[in-house]
């Protein structure tokens, strides 16, 4: 595909915008979306790959992950912190919870409300899994500098700002 745009995409500053530029001009390659989604795909494919050795589904590894981090959290959040729709979440918990990976406790106050925490199996399972968690990220990342890096994340950030429906 060529990248053959080379004018202004944000059109920031000034009262006339120009005119929106065609997709066909901007180039698939150019247009961030498309590469995002491009590299969520292939990171997720060889994260699938490479959790079956641990018999670990890509959300069950989500979800040892944020729980590893955390103390306690509810269904919604974990929802929302793995990417992983409603139904798909209590469906990995119900797993989860029969290999005595978490638990689920309700909240005093309010029954209906359930909190998710890691076991200790959970967290030794999260040990085995975190070294492959970190070697695709160092796949991912590789040639990337520090600096380059942090910028990156930065401008994520900046970006999950502007689109997210969440406060987390």
């Amino acid at each position: 595909m060529n990248e053959r745009f080379y004018g202004n995409l944000m059109h920031e500053g000034g009262e006339k915008k120009p005119p929106r530029p065609t997709l066909g001009e901007i180039g698939i390659n150019q247009f961030a979306p498309y590469l995002i989604n491009r590299i969520a795909a292939r990171y997720n494919a060889n994260m699938a790959e490479a959790l079956k050795a641990l018999d670990v589904t890509t959300t069950e590894m989500r979800v040892l992950a944020i729980l590893s981090l955390s103390y306690s959290t509810t269904i919604n959040e974990l929802a929302v912190y793995t990417v992983t729709q409603q139904s798909t979440m209590s469906r990995t918990l119900d797993e989860l919870e029969e290999q005595g990976l978490i638990q689920r406790i309700a909240r005093p106050d309010d029954r209906r409300v359930r909190d998710v925490s890691i076991t200790e199996k959970g967290r030794q399972a999260f040990e085995k899994i975190w070294p492959i968690l970190y070697e695709q990220f160092r796949h991912l990342f590789d040639g990337v500098q520090e600096d380059e890096y942090r910028t990156f994340v930065n401008t994520l950030h900046r970006i999950l700002r502007n689109i997210r429906k969440h406060d987390i």
